[in-house]
């Protein structure tokens, strides 16, 4: 019945297409703006495994300058950076004017995956909730626009997801045992998370939260909020004049194409095929 009662809820195809394409034209208008300007915007992807962040922000980029807009998804720290200040290895993915960075998580792990798992002490990560809202403020202070969004899904929703993972050749590689013992851990994590928003649910760096039992609403709605938040302008481009035909001498000859290894025509094999 849950199922029936979200799929009369669900926008169209049609609908869902149209909008993401308008959304993303804004998005490079963005990108635009912030080269233009020299502005550094930070966004953070956080949620529980299966929330829906992966997806999002390859809505986001997908149509954008990696130039630009680069995405920051760090892997466990080594042994060296564990050694470090616990927000260094973070610093040095954090955006130069006109960039934008996107963490596909990020300094938060501290208070999830780390506090659940065991892979912090108690008194880090009690110093780590002391500190993320000095250090957020910082950058706010130093002029980055930073942005923090919690993706938010049900446990049957997670499951169900999980399991359409590992069906799927293309997307089993997502299915980790962290990702396994997340679903045994749910009130673990559920916890976390109060404790986290608690104390970093700040005036100054809020988290906004993404209903993401639907996945395409979910897109639609983070994007829509980011761009409103940002009071980017469109920028004017110069106009790109191209010639009416391309510049030749008339006396270039071309070597033999055999002199070239060439890669074998695939796509013709499939000639005929429906």
């Amino acid at each position: 019945m849950t199922g029936d009662r979200d799929a009369k809820h669900k926008i169209s195809g049609e609908v869902y297409e149209r909008e993401l394409l308008r959304l993303q034209i804004e998005l490079v208008k963005l990108q635009e703006w912030v080269r233009s300007t020299g502005t550094r915007v930070v966004v953070l992807f956080e949620g529980r495994d299966a929330a829906g962040k992966g997806g999002a922000i390859k809505r986001v980029t997908e149509s954008l300058n990696p130039r630009v807009v680069r995405i920051a998804a760090l892997p466990a720290p080594s042994e060296r950076e564990r050694g470090q200040w616990y927000f260094q290895r973070y610093v040095a993915h954090l955006p130069a004017a006109g960039e934008i960075t996107l963490f596909d998580r990020s300094w938060y792990n501290r208070a999830g995956v780390e506090k659940v798992m065991g892979f912090c002490t108690p008194e880090e990560h009690s110093l780590f909730l002391q500190q993320a809202p000095l250090f957020e403020r910082l950058l706010i202070d130093d002029g980055v626009l930073l942005r923090k969004y919690w993706f938010s899904v049900s446990q049957d929703e997670q499951l169900r997801r999980f399991r359409s993972r590992r069906k799927d050749p293309l997307r089993r590689w997502k299915l980790s045992p962290m990702d396994l013992e997340s679903v045994n851990r749910w009130d673990d994590y559920s916890r976390a998370r109060d404790e986290m928003m608690a104390h970093t649910d700040v005036d100054e760096s809020p988290w906004y939260v993404v209903e993401s039992e639907i996945k395409k609403h979910a897109r639609l709605n983070m994007i829509a909020h980011l761009l409103s938040t940002i009071p980017y302008t469109e920028v004017k481009q110069e106009r790109v004049d191209l010639p009416d035909r391309t510049g030749t001498s008339g006396d270039y000859e071309r070597p033999d194409r055999a002199l070239y290894h060439y890669v074998p025509d695939y796509a013709a094999t499939l000639l005929g095929e429906l």
